[in-house]
């Protein structure tokens, strides 16, 4: 800790003026080489067992794991216990996405999968290294400084299994299944209303919500639900009725969480199930506020990534997501794909506007995200503007703002800067091979 505090230390007046964005994830990796050039630290905080900033958290140096209620961002002791088929399964994956794996690489990726073995190691290796993943893209390439905040424990725990069957007996389940989810939704959302309390102390410009519970995951949680107060196995109209009733539940309870920081942006991935938000939600991304931005994902700027989901509606803005090369835990790096690859690279550009022009307010600086983005046909029914962010362009108009209105700024912008020249790819993946969800608040 002593080596990292000097890094650190070294680097204060690079950060000096930069935005800061509180990666929301599961762990950040704060020795990576990538990321301590850019890792936030609290100047009113020292690693001694004590709170010396007095707001609560007891050594909240470069952040505060919210999911073991410790200063301890990334648990170590997970570091070189994975097999070489977890990376090997993302390269192959990629290759897939593009249409240049072999014969055998798809036999082989095919076989893994149903490993049930094989399975449950890559949920604990997704999560461990998804939020530095998630953070290398935030600060690539800037000044953004980096917090740490850790939703996410490495190995999630089943929720619901405390649900007593004997309620099951009161007359309307149904009520009593909404009265479940509710309160459910209101716990979890108490804990990332905490997470908002603490971004907004630390004056986090940007916060980035790699997270969530899609539409598919939901069903998980709900059909369980479902049995215990029912005692069967619901219908396929039940089992939908209950995810939306549960998302409804979540996303409403959102409010709080995102009021609780009005003055940072919250970036949230759309989710990774190919399906429409519009119709059938995903939490926190259907969370609408002027300080929500929601993110679909593209490959670079040629094609809409299928995995993605979308909504002219639910989802602001596109990014590229597909194969993004970043940090992962012990000074390594690994091309990833997701909704949680693109909604970083926005909050990145979204920090540089907050540098640009550090009077910007969240709803002024998701204007200039959403009205300086390249227009793409492939676009026009999957994501509210229609377009990809343009970061130059974004920038660029940023700081005009110092001299005139955000509109204003954003026309000249788009006058100013040309989109970047494209082709649309002819590679077609295999449908049935899709990322991982986004990581999961619980399951």
């Amino acid at each position: 800790m002593k080596w990292i505090s000097l890094c650190v230390l070294a680097t204060i007046g690079f950060q000096a003026n930069a935005a800061t964005i509180a990666v929301i994830d599961s762990g950040l990796d704060y020795k990576h080489e990538m990321i301590v050039p850019n890792l936030w630290t609290n100047a009113g905080e020292v690693e001694d067992r004590r709170d010396n900033d007095g707001n609560g958290y007891q050594d909240d140096v470069h952040g505060w794991n919210f999911a073991e209620q410790n200063g301890n961002i990334i648990d170590y002791s997970y570091l070189g216990t994975f097999s070489p088929d977890c990376s090997k399964y993302f390269d192959i994956q990629g290759k897939m996405f593009l249409g240049q794996a072999t014969e055998s690489e798809i036999a082989w990726l095919k076989e893994k999968v149903k490993d049930p073995n094989f399975i449950k190691e890559m949920g604990k290796f997704g999560n461990f290294v998804h939020g530095t993943h998630v953070a290398g893209i935030s600060i690539r390439n800037t000044k953004n400084n980096v917090m740490g905040i850790k939703l996410i424990p490495t190995e999630v725990k089943p929720f619901f299994d405390g649900l007593a069957r004997n309620k099951a007996y009161q007359a309307d389940r149904w009520s009593l299944l909404e009265k479940a989810f509710d309160a459910l939704a209101a716990e979890q959302m108490k804990m990332l209303t905490d997470i908002a309390r603490f971004t907004a102390y630390h004056k986090a410009d940007v916060a980035n919500g790699s997270f969530g519970t899609g539409f598919n995951q939901a069903k998980m949680i709900t059909d369980n639900a479902y049995r215990i107060i029912f005692f069967k196995k619901p219908s396929e109209e039940d089992s939908n009725r209950a995810a939306a009733m549960f998302i409804a539940a979540m996303v409403k309870h959102g409010q709080n969480f995102v009021a609780a920081a009005p003055n940072t942006l919250f970036v949230f991935a759309a989710g990774n199930d190919g399906m429409s938000n519009d119709q059938f939600g995903t939490s926190p991304a259907n969370i609408k506020a002027d300080n929500v931005i929601t993110v679909g994902a593209t490959y670079k700027n040629e094609f809409f990534a299928p995995f993605s989901n979308y909504g002219k509606k639910m989802v602001d803005i596109a990014a590229p997501g597909m194969l993004i090369h970043s940090a992962i835990p012990g000074n390594e790096y690994l091309k990833v794909s997701g909704t949680s690859q693109a909604s970083p690279f926005v909050a990145n550009v979204a920090a540089q506007i907050k540098e640009a022009n550090p009077r910007l307010k969240p709803v002024e600086i998701k204007k200039i995200l959403m009205g300086t983005v390249d227009p793409k046909g492939f676009l026009a029914d999957k994501v509210a503007t229609g377009g990809i962010v343009n970061t130059e362009r974004a920038v660029v108009a940023a700081q005009m703002t110092n001299s005139m209105s955000v509109t204003e700024a954003i026309s000249r912008a788009k006058s100013a800067v040309k989109a970047p020249s494209s082709f649309r790819s002819e590679r077609v993946y295999p449908f049935s091979v899709v990322p991982m969800p986004l990581t999961p608040m619980f399951k």
